[in-house]
């Protein structure tokens, strides 16, 4: 085993604000043994078992002769032993992991259609965000390897964002990574898919070619650990070359579920300036829509970066619906809210959609082809976007499953 002597290597986060969290000073020594140094304001209380969890993980990897530091603000076991595998895989070559057990709460998965109002960006290192991120109720839970994460910061965030995948309770959230560029990107996924993911996110798309990368190494990776689930992508588009090639890339692959736009990179290429009112997004918002629903995958758009204004978020939403997207990312849990509240159908919607299944179902039954509400007929793909308004409206309580029964009452 290569082993780099007398070279020290620090890992994590501290100072003033930080909690959740640990800094490392590892060091790799000829002898003397393990010498662990702890500095924690909980050190009477949980010292001990932060100093065993220490010297397991040195153990599994070999390590008999080492200095360590720990400055502790609080972390949870996953956070430590994240900061310590990183901090000895700077100095050492090992293809060897330290894994905790799945907790039995992530063991579900997620379906190609599921609901994708919202997604809720965290930075891949700080930890201290993703811990109860899902009581916060977000369709899905992003933790960022890109944009967010500073890039001397980024080998060492792969294992907090590893160790969350598998140790933190996300309430039913899908479990998103949004990984490096392309082909960078392609390093972050054997941190992610042999571990609890649901869907990855690729940035910066601008071709099919990108997709095929991201699913080589994705089947090279789950023949290698025999893993059977899916795993779903969301690109997104960032670019004017993106958006031009927005349905070749909403049409790449079967596992595509999804399509993001990007606003503030977009409108940097184009030379603009992103505002509320959004004409100069007007187009590629338009193009990315479109394209998405003849690949029969969903739009979703951009975030909306002024957590303090709710009702500038609001209007961006019912603008955003009204376009024909079906999501949009959120960088505050108290956009969430509104942004649930703001796609899901309202009254009018749900029921003008009863009135057309109701129409539907007894033009059907009465052995009709053709399907007629007052003088107007009704075409297939508005009984089926019907139907879809119903079970959105069931799902989330806004329209009794057993409706037409109390329609008949």
């Amino acid at each position: 085993m290569n082993k780099k002597l007398g070279e020290i290597i620090c890992t994590g986060n501290k100072g003033k604000g930080i909690r959740s969290d640990c800094f490392v000073s590892l060091e790799l020594t000829k002898e003397g043994g393990i010498d662990i140094q702890l500095v924690s304001k909980v050190k009477v209380l949980f010292g001990a078992s932060i100093i065993d969890l220490a010297k397991k993980i040195l153990s599994f990897f070999e390590i008999e002769n080492a200095k360590i530091i720990i400055e502790d603000s609080g972390a949870l076991p996953f956070v430590i032993a994240a900061r310590i595998e990183a901090a000895i895989k700077k100095l050492i070559k090992t293809d060897k992991e330290y894994l905790q057990e799945l907790i039995p709460e992530n063991m579900y998965d997620t379906q190609k259609d599921c609901n994708r109002f919202s997604r809720l960006y965290l930075p891949g290192n700080s930890p201290s965000l993703m811990i109860n991120a899902g009581i916060h109720n977000p369709n899905g839970i992003i933790l960022d390897l890109e944009d967010s994460v500073a890039v001397d910061k980024k080998h060492e965030a792969r294992f907090i964002v590893r160790n969350a995948l598998r140790q933190v309770n996300f309430y039913g959230a899908e479990r998103m990574v949004r990984i490096n560029q392309i082909p960078q990107g392609l390093e972050d996924l054997d941190y992610l898919i042999p571990h609890n993911v649901h869907l990855l996110l690729i940035p910066k798309c601008e071709s099919a070619s990108q997709i095929e990368q991201v699913n080589q190494k994705i089947d090279e990776i789950k023949k290698e650990h025999n893993i059977k689930n899916e795993i779903w992508l969301m690109p997104i588009v960032e670019s004017a070359l993106g958006v031009i090639k927005a349905y070749e890339i909403a049409n790449a692959a079967e596992n595509v579920v999804a399509i993001a736009i990007g606003l503030e990179d977009y409108t940097a290429d184009l030379g603009t300036r992103r505002t509320n009112e959004a004409s100069e997004s007007f187009f590629a918002r338009s193009m990315l829509v479109n394209a998405a629903r003849a690949a029969g995958i969903q739009p979703i758009d951009s975030v909306f970066s002024d957590v303090g204004d709710m009702e500038g978020l609001k209007q961006n939403v019912l603008k955003s619906k009204a376009l024909g997207f079906d999501g949009m990312g959120c960088i505050h849990p108290r956009q969430i809210q509104v942004i649930h509240d703001n796609f899901a159908p309202d009254e009018t919607e749900i029921t003008k959609a009863k009135k057309i299944v109701n129409a539907f179902t007894e033009a059907t039954e009465k052995g009709l082809g053709v399907v007629s509400l007052g003088t107007k007929m009704i075409d297939p793909p508005v009984v089926k976007r019907a139907q879809n308004t119903i079970e959105l409206a069931i799902s989330m309580g806004k329209l009794d499953k057993n409706w037409r029964e109390e329609d008949v009452e």
